[in-house]
């Protein structure tokens, strides 16, 4: 079974971001921005609920301390320091899930703490810190930094393929502060030559190997509905979908 996971509730105060609820159907996991690189208390709880209402699993959205710049630009930090700023958003999501009847499902870092965590074994093992007090697995990546720390260390965690990013050469996502709108046509293709195939055309045109055990879906993106629902049929003709 693949899962498909979103980013949401990264608006925050009177800034509206990306139409979280109608994004919902189509997805069965919601990465919920917990006040760091976007979102607030009030955006935090009003996203639990609507994924309550929409019957889907509910995970943490950590991200680096940049408002400005939504988390995606690169930060120096201690492992200690990447423990620490994951209990504390994973924390204060658990608390509106608590408040809802709800589980925590997992953590997934968010933008450049992501793309840190890929590259350096200090910013992995903080974040596996993390999930171990909470006990839930993390949606991570393969062939790196995480990969190989989860696994040694007993970390649950699935691998995720990126659908409205493009691929290096080195098969890793390609971190942009925007993200373009994608066709309905080419999602779909993106998908099945992942799940089916193993590997994605990176930018140069080269086939790169990726693992594709979840699918990630933006809500920034432009057409993020679009994409969402591509994904969503997708994996539904190839029975791919898990079940409640």
């Amino acid at each position: 079974m693949v899962t498909i996971n979103c980013d949401m509730g990264e608006a925050f105060g009177i800034y509206r971001f990306g139409d979280d609820t109608a994004c919902m159907p189509f997805v069965t996991h919601a990465n919920v921005a917990c006040g760091f690189h976007a979102s607030d208390p009030n955006v935090m709880w009003s996203t639990v609920r609507a994924a309550k209402a929409a019957g889907i699993r509910v995970g943490s959205h950590p991200g680096l301390p940049d408002r400005e710049g939504f988390g995606r630009r690169l930060m120096r930090m201690t492992r200690a320091e990447v423990a620490a700023l994951t209990i504390y958003q994973t924390g204060a999501l658990a608390g509106f899930l608590r408040a809802e009847g709800m589980e925590l499902s997992h953590i997934k870092p968010h933008g450049a703490l992501f793309g840190m965590a890929q590259n350096d074994p200090e910013v992995a093992e903080g974040i596996a810190d993390a999930a171990e007090i909470f006990g839930v697995p993390v949606i991570a990546f393969s062939d790196c930094c995480m990969s190989e720390v989860f696994a040694r260390r007993g970390i649950p965690f699935s691998c995720e393929f990126y659908v409205d990013l493009d691929y290096g050469d080195d098969g890793r996502q390609v971190i942009s502060r925007e993200h373009p709108p994608i066709a309905a046509e080419a999602v779909a293709e993106k998908v099945r030559r992942a799940v089916e195939d193993g590997v994605t055309r990176a930018m140069s045109g080269k086939d790169v190997r990726v693992v594709a055990e979840s699918i990630c879906v933006h809500s920034d993106t432009p057409n993020a509905i679009v994409v969402a629902r591509a994904v969503h049929e997708e994996l539904g003709r190839r029975g791919l979908l898990p079940s409640g």
